[in-house]
């Protein structure tokens, strides 16, 4: 690869690491005054439904301020002693906080079961649903704001916090929604249910926020042990190395792709019909690679290899 996109390469990662900072720092600030008016209302109201948004945005919180310490590192390039460099901090850290929103859900699904067997109990619904109402609102700002930072690259990271943001402005609008039915209710016949909407609203949204934490688990799980990624993945690999490789007179023998954090490692181990190998253009066709799945996978390593012991021969 020459001089000037070595320099271009440099310059867009440059300019990721700054967008990344500045998201997760906005983000930072974000949470923290979120959390603060979510602990207070929680406090006051004695609500679970807004204690249940309180914890997840402290475990947000708790692990987006020592994650912006690891982000510059995400971007240094590979060494011998760091073969993958640090993108598999990066797939430790999710599995982490995952995994304590995942018990934390777990626990408070527990708790408002209980709450319900004991007969419920009875919140200001006027005060929790102009508290969530208005979280809501704020949150669909913020998501928009951070979302249109983020639209020229991607991490997991900052999916990650994206997908945060809009689960709160979504379960915070629901309910303040249901709050504001409580309201209703209570001048109406049905005013017996009253005492079970907050725990069950917050029984609801436990089981709802399960389901993301999980899948995030299991993709970092998968990326921790290096497993190679999903098989539509691996078969666009395989189409665009292919159609790239043929115009040199090379064959693919085995493809070996492993997904560790945001980076993907590809390695091609190839064939041809004679003896002779042509350096330049092996390296022709690796920059043809590495260019065709640049936007779709930003941090890609391509390498061609020369296989001696062939699965298969060309035809």
């Amino acid at each position: 690869m020459d001089d000037s996109l070595t320099s271009q390469n440099l310059d867009l990662k440059q300019r990721q690491l700054k967008s990344e900072n500045k998201i997760l720092r906005i983000s930072f600030v974000g949470s923290t005054l979120f959390l603060l008016s979510e602990c207070l209302a929680a406090f006051f109201t004695h609500s679970q439904a807004v204690l249940m948004d309180c914890v997840y945005d402290l475990v947000d919180l708790a692990m987006l301020g020592p994650f912006m310490i690891l982000v510059p590192k995400l971007y240094k390039p590979v060494t011998e002693r760091w073969p993958y460099g640090f993108a598999q901090i990066e797939s430790l850290f999710i599995i982490i906080k995952c995994g304590l929103l995942l018990f934390l859900d777990i626990q408070l699904l527990t708790d408002s079961v209980a709450l319900i067997l004991d007969g419920g109990h009875i919140v200001n619904a006027g005060a929790v649903a102009a508290f969530e109402l208005f979280v809501s609102v704020s949150c669909v700002a913020m998501y928009l704001v951070l979302r249109n930072m983020n639209r020229h690259f991607s991490s997991p990271t900052v999916n990650a916090e994206l997908y945060i943001w809009k689960l709160d402005a979504y379960s915070t609008g629901g309910v303040g929604l249901a709050f504001l039915i409580q309201l209703i209710l209570q001048f109406t016949p049905l005013s017996f249910v009253v005492p079970y909407i907050d725990p069950a609203i917050a029984i609801f949204m436990a089981l709802i926020l399960a389901r993301e934490p999980i899948m995030m688990i299991w993709d970092a799980v998968k990326s921790l042990i290096l497993a190679a990624p999903g098989k539509d993945v691996m078969e666009q690999i395989r189409s665009k190395a292919e159609d790239i490789l043929k115009g040199y007179d090379l064959y693919i023998d085995f493809l070996d792709v492993v997904k560790t954090g945001r980076k993907i490692w590809v390695d091609v181990y190839i064939t041809q019909k004679d003896d002779m190998l042509s350096i330049s253009s092996l390296k022709l066709a690796h920059d043809e690679i590495v260019a065709r799945l640049k936007p779709e996978y930003q941090d890609v390593f391509v390498e061609l290899i020369p296989e001696i012991e062939p699965d298969k021969l060309p035809g």
